[in-house]
């Protein structure tokens, strides 16, 4: 615990909640990736119904999300949300996610916060910052982050122009 604290910013007034999930042990990789989805929805201050679905049907169907009771996705989000609540709370959470998760996973991470950003498109400049912000932080290669921003779009194509 002593090691998790030096390592995240302790906001000075944090709610009990947002509190026990900032000093419990390291986040889970399943509620990282949660935390990742949400700091992007909710970079734009509006948590769209696209947004949320696409954080739904991504932990019902991508393969790194086996064996995550999907029951449990809306209180990891609350969570998540309680603590970017909190003043330098985008900080806490970006520190915990980082500290969760593996250099392959972070890379995952991306790719996921990429797909949310884009489930209701265009993407505004609120998340371009938030997205920045991510990359930096999950040490993403430019050239691994290029691929998956370009992925990412070709995967939200739509048919017609």
């Amino acid at each position: 615990m002593l090691k998790h604290q030096a390592m995240t910013k302790v906001p000075a007034n944090l709610n009990k909640t947002a509190f026990r999930t900032l000093m419990s042990s390291t986040l889970n990789p399943h509620s990282a990736l949660i935390y990742v989805m949400v700091v992007v929805s909710a970079s734009d201050a509006i948590m769209s119904d696209a947004e949320l679905h696409a954080i739904g049907d991504i932990v019902r169907s991508v393969r790194v999300f086996e064996g995550f009771d999907e029951n449990k996705i809306i209180p990891v989000a609350s969570e998540c949300g309680a603590i970017l609540q909190e003043r330098e709370g985008l900080n806490a959470v970006l520190g915990l996610v980082k500290e969760a998760l593996s250099p392959h996973l972070r890379e995952t991470a991306y790719a996921l916060a990429l797909d949310i950003a884009l489930a209701d498109a265009p993407v505004l400049a609120e998340e371009n910052r938030v997205l920045q912000r991510l990359k930096n932080e999950l040490g993403i290669d430019r050239l691994v982050a290029a691929a998956l921003e370009r992925a990412a779009i070709v995967r939200h194509y739509r048919a017609t122009a």
